[in-house]
């Protein structure tokens, strides 16, 4: 009777084991769904979100000052223009990726725990010579691109609380968008990507409907262009605005199928018209001129509830764009210094530090983003996004044999390989001589102006002086 009830006791030991694993295993079911559903993104809505939120961030709010220098025509003009390059140039850019991981997965190199960049792309393409050059290139613009959010971080706070001055506030947010070196790839931007998007598509529509309800400023002027420095400062700063792709590779790679990304980009440049084309336009409608001295949309528009939900919007999300421009940068520095196969993830963020100390110091160096932005547009992004990965896929596929031994075919709206040659090249001479040549000159020109005018680390730039305050008249002495 006794070894008839310690079986029982065990069947019914071993039943209730089977059911706590079972158990066990729906609970870790249903939190790795959770995880994967806010954390671990990799699908092509995924990298369609970060294409699109990473393209619009503060450069949003200074379009309307590139309106104001170039005109309500050419504005729109070259947003559709540059948006259309951008495009194609992020699609060349897919194609060598696609390329370069073919031919290495034919050697049996395994990428499980190592990213892709496009230095590597370079390297393994063309030659020690152009990985130098992407390298120094793509670095250095994802470096002021990370110094632009900061510096526009403590610009956006200004206008819903001027306690403290910009510099103040730029200390503030250096300190907390450092806390982007805890997220560790691309993969965990999902959550983000599509909150950040959504935020630029509120920011956008506000500017938009809330400039039409206030209206055209008294004696509004729309005198631009007046200046050829100021037409091609305006110009370089919407091809800095559809150069957001020097992350390309990096959210590829973050992709489940990379070879699915190839007209990502367009599809979100289409979105991000929807975006930039009204706003720009509706703003520099009411405001004119006035514009040429505020790079910054919302200095101009009314403080309102709604006005102050979209400057909070765009400071997180000039967060996450912070982190964009910075990851690829992490990535760069844990692989000089060996600490890119590392798991640990505090030990990698204790690594990653170095990266963000001098982007901190440099927006409070340098305090005025809009002709930041068409500087580093004409003498980095022409390059870095435009000019090399146009001669990168010209030099890689010259050879015949490479041509017909292609991992990626060419496009169905391209009908030869003479066709490739003919647009790319065009895409090389007018970025070198109108963005990178014109842009450069005017750029430099009117940065070197800002920089005597207000000087560096300036305490606030463009902020409204304050009003002394009225003294009471001293009463007459009497006699």
């Amino acid at each position: 009777m006794a070894s008839e009830k310690h079986a029982k006791e065990a069947i019914v030991t071993n039943i209730d084991d089977e059911i706590c694993k079972e158990e066990e295993k729906l609970q870790n079911k249903s939190m790795f769904s959770v995880k994967s559903l806010l954390w671990h993104g990799g699908s092509v809505w995924d990298a369609w979100f970060s294409s699109a939120s990473n393209q619009v961030a503060q450069v949003l709010l200074t379009l309307p000052y590139s309106f104001s220098q170039l005109g309500m025509v050419s504005g729109i003009l070259f947003q559709v223009f540059y948006g259309l390059i951008g495009s194609w140039t992020a699609y060349l850019i897919s194609v060598l990726y696609v390329e370069y991981r073919t031919r290495k997965e034919k050697e049996n190199a395994s990428f499980k725990n190592h990213v892709i960049q496009w230095f590597e792309v370079l390297d393994g393409l063309l030659g020690p010579f152009w990985k130098a050059l992407g390298l120094g290139f793509n670095c250095t613009m994802l470096f002021f691109a990370a110094v632009i959010q900061l510096i526009a971080c403590g610009s956006n706070i200004y206008y819903i609380n001027d306690k403290l001055d910009k510099r103040t506030w730029t200390y503030i947010f250096g300190a907390c968008c450092a806390t982007t070196v805890f997220i560790p790839s691309f993969h965990n931007y999902r959550i983000c990507s599509f909150l950040g998007l959504g935020m630029t598509t509120y920011t956008a529509w506000y500017m938009t409907i809330a400039s039409i309800i206030h209206g055209q400023v008294e004696n509004v002027t729309h005198s631009g262009p007046t200046k050829l420095v100021l037409y091609f400062t305006g110009a370089t700063n919407i091809l800095f605005a559809f150069g957001g792709h020097a992350v390309t590779v990096e959210v590829m790679h973050a992709m489940w199928e990379p070879k699915k990304f190839k007209y990502t980009y367009l599809f979100a440049t289409l979105y991000v018209f929807t975006l930039t084309i009204p706003s720009a336009s509706a703003v520099y409608w009411a405001f004119g001129d006035e514009l040429l001295n505020h790079s910054n949309a919302f200095s101009l528009l009314p403080k309102t509830g709604f006005r102050d939900l979209a400057v909070s919007l765009m400071l997180i999300h000039q967060f996450i764009t912070f982190g964009f421009a910075c990851t690829p940068l992490y990535f760069v520095w844990e692989k000089l210094i060996g600490m890119h196969s590392t798991r640990n993830i505090c030990l990698r963020a204790l690594a990653r530090m170095p990266v963000v100390i001098p982007i901190w110091f440099l927006a409070i160096l340098f305090p005025f983003f809009g002709p930041i932005n068409s500087a580093v547009g004409a003498l980095l992004v022409s390059f870095t996004v435009y000019i090399i990965p146009t001669l990168a896929h010209m030099l890689t596929y010259r050879k015949a044999s490479t041509r017909q031994n292609a991992a990626e075919k060419l496009p169905f709206f391209i009908g030869s390989w003479t066709a490739m040659y003919i647009l790319n090249g065009f895409v090389v001479i007018w970025v070198l001589v109108v963005g990178f040549g014109f842009g450069g000159y005017a750029s430099i020109t009117n940065i070197l102006k800002q920089i005597n005018t207000f000087g560096l680390f300036a305490k606030c730039y463009q902020c409204k002086p304050s009003t002394p305050p009225t003294l009471a008249p001293t009463p007459p002495r009497a006699h």
